[in-house]
Order: structure tokens, then sequence, then C-alpha cells
């Protein structure tokens, strides 16, 4: 990861089980407030030795004994591309953890040695920040050190239509509590890094197999929703929505840092090595 030195609304009837969140400080037990994300693009063919690369950061990490996890996600569908999650509750908390870093001339080192060796094996880095929207976000927050499965969806507005999307999440938002007790989905949106009006719907499993259920739940939703909320999505689709893009994803262990006691929670996963 070759990060700086620290690191239409339908388809939310596709997001019913299990939410999300990435982890930058411990990992949280609530909607982060900010998201950092890289998405690195992996070669074709260098998925293996990208991953014998990348996993010297979290050993990096951990030897500098840094308190600010984060997690890797492999594309399941799409692009061969992992996405690296980190939050943070604030901008602050995010600068002085840039500075702890910074100041450490062994971790610097190191960091800038394997951005040289990740160069082999990945195309682009694009970089994102993400603000936290809980005012569209749906359902309880899971335990994220068992979630295994992602599904994340990436949602353009037309320009001043911002509103529109608002208006459509709430709407799903209502619902999802009438009529699907299970889902639970989280909704970023981009402040940095991409185009402007561009949403995040992020939610996870513990298990492939629960992606049946999800869907389900999700199709139950649609047949529950009134005329009224019907015109409401319809109206997005057609005046607002832009493009969608929705990909599944696997969390990488080896890929990721996160601490001893999450690891405990299930040693199994978090210790194997490809």
């Amino acid at each position: 990861m070759q990060r700086p030195l620290r690191h239409p609304l339908l388809a939310l009837a596709l997001l019913a089980i299990g939410v999300t969140s990435a982890f930058g400080q411990a990992i949280p037990t609530t909607q982060p407030k900010l998201l950092q994300i890289f998405r690195e693009q992996i070669k074709t063919g260098h998925a293996a030795a990208h991953v014998k690369t990348e996993a010297g950061w979290p050993a990096a990490y951990a030897k500098s004994k840094s308190p600010d996890n984060y997690i890797a996600l492999s594309s399941m569908t799409g692009p061969q591309v992992v996405w690296f999650l980190s939050p943070w509750d604030s901008y602050t908390a995010w600068g002085k953890s840039s500075e702890r870093d910074d100041a450490s001339a062994e971790l610097t080192a190191e960091l800038e040695r394997l951005s040289l060796a990740d160069a082999a094996h990945a195309d682009a880095l694009p970089t994102l920040e993400a603000m936290a929207r809980p005012d569209l976000s749906h359902g309880a927050y899971p335990d994220i050190a068992k979630q295994r499965f992602w599904e994340i969806t990436v949602m353009r507005v037309k320009p001043g239509h911002d509103g529109d999307f608002a208006t459509a999440a709430k709407t799903y938002k209502a619902v999802a509590t009438r009529a699907m007790p299970n889902a639970r989905w989280r909704v970023y949106q981009i402040t940095a890094g991409m185009p402007g009006s561009t949403y995040l719907l992020l939610s996870t499993v513990e298990s492939f197999g629960q992606f049946d259920a999800m869907f389900a739940e999700g199709m139950a939703g649609e047949k529950a929703m009134t005329p009224a909320e019907l015109d409401v999505f319809k109206k997005f689709d057609t005046d607002a929505l832009m493009s969608q893009e929705t990909n599944r994803f696997r969390l990488d262990p080896d890929m990721s840092y996160v601490s001893a006691e999450t690891k405990a929670t299930d040693p199994a996963f978090w210790s194997k090595k490809k």
C-alpha cells in the first residue's frame, strides 16, 4: 500500500445484513466520522506477490507499536483492486497520527522501502476521504472483528440533486424499519478524491452464504413499498442518479493491521498465511 507516511436507492435493498466501517485508531464500535480510503489497482497476475509485499506494512506498524488499525479488502468482483480503510474520529486525530509516524525515522525508511517494492505490483493508488452520514445510515452496528465479506456500492448523483439522494435514503430507511428487521447499512459521502456528490453504501456479512438472506430480505422490502415510496425511488432514478456500481470484497488478514485483541477473537482467521 503506497500510502503517505500514515497511512438508485433501491440498491440499498441489496445492503440488508451487517454493516460497515473500517479501522484506523482502534476497531470502532460505532460509525466512524471519517474514512481514509486507498484503492490500489493490482497488475494482472501480481495478486499473490502483492499480498507478500503488502504484508510488510502491518509488520512495520506492529514493530513501531502504532495504535492505529486498518483493514484491507480484496475485490471478488469488478477490477482487481484492494481497498485499505482507516477510520478517524476527527482530522485532529488523523493529523496527530501522521505526525507520530513521521517522527519515526525507522518507520519512515521502512515504509519508503515498501512503497518502492509495491510499485512493481500496482498500477495506481487513488486516495479518498469520506464523511459519515449517520442520518442516511440504518441499523445496529455490528461486531466488525467478525465481518469477513463486504459489499460496497459507489453511487454518483447529478449536481444539485443531493437532496433527492437524501430523500430516497430516508424513505428506504422507513421501508427497512417497517419491513426489513435485519437490514443494516452505513452511508458515507466522498469529500475529497472523487467528483462531487459521490456516496458509498457499505455493508458486511460474517459468511458468504449470508448474502442469500440479504437478497431475500431486500426483495421483501421492495414488495412492501407503498406506491408513494416507489414514486420517490423512480424520481431519484430518473432525475438524480448518474451512475452506480456494486462490488463484493473479502477481508484479507495478511494485508490488514489490527490489534492483538482483535486477532485473539479468531486466531485461525487472523493468523493464516497465504
